[in-house]
């Protein structure tokens, strides 16, 4: 995670400051030269449960290890709605052009201080992914397994909602199609 050291405002120093909230008070990254404070809030991110052709579209990102697979993410821009930005993302990652879309719930990612918006999608198009992504695989319902951390609680969800019961990997299993990336 990126911790801010500089004022963007002022370039002085942010110091760790007590300050008074509703709350109560709290400490946050404050500028002693002009005020500003660093809030520290979420990162709102969109993720997409691609259907396509019935199956399920799970993509690897260019610098993840071969096994890992995971749904299509991407960061909300300014000026637009969670639905427009991630028929958007799936758009310049995928090819597909979304035809309906749903909320399937929203998710705390704390580890990279994010809050996760996920939609169920259904897609038609021909698949070309964005140099980003280097392979998909596309998976029926009973061959997914889950991840145990944000989108793949959002998959586990999505799943329950379609009457499967979610399978995640194991501790092991997770720690190997991770293996490379931490």
């Amino acid at each position: 995670m990126t911790r801010w050291n500089y004022c963007p405002q002022c370039a002085t120093p942010l110091e760790m400051l007590p300050m008074q909230e509703d709350s109560g008070i709290v400490e946050r990254l404050r500028c002693a030269g002009c005020g500003f404070t660093h809030w520290n809030n979420p990162t709102p991110v969109l993720a997409a449960i691609v259907e396509y052709q019935g199956q399920v579209l799970l993509a690897r990102n260019a610098l993840w290890p071969a096994k890992m697979f995971a749904l299509i993410t991407g960061f909300m821009e300014a000026g637009e709605s969670a639905q427009e930005g991630i028929a958007r993302e799936v758009k310049e990652e995928t090819n597909l052009d979304v035809q309906s879309l749903d909320l399937v719930g929203v998710y705390d990612f704390q580890r990279m201080n994010q809050v996760i918006i996920a939609f169920h999608t259904v897609c038609t198009g021909e698949v070309k992914l964005s140099p980003e992504l280097i392979d998909y695989r596309l998976y029926d319902l009973p061959e997914l397994k889950c991840w145990p951390a944000g989108t793949g609680y959002a998959l586990a969800d999505w799943l329950r909602a379609r009457g499967h019961e979610p399978v995640f990997f194991t501790a092991e299993e997770n720690a190997e199609r991770r293996r490379g990336l931490d």
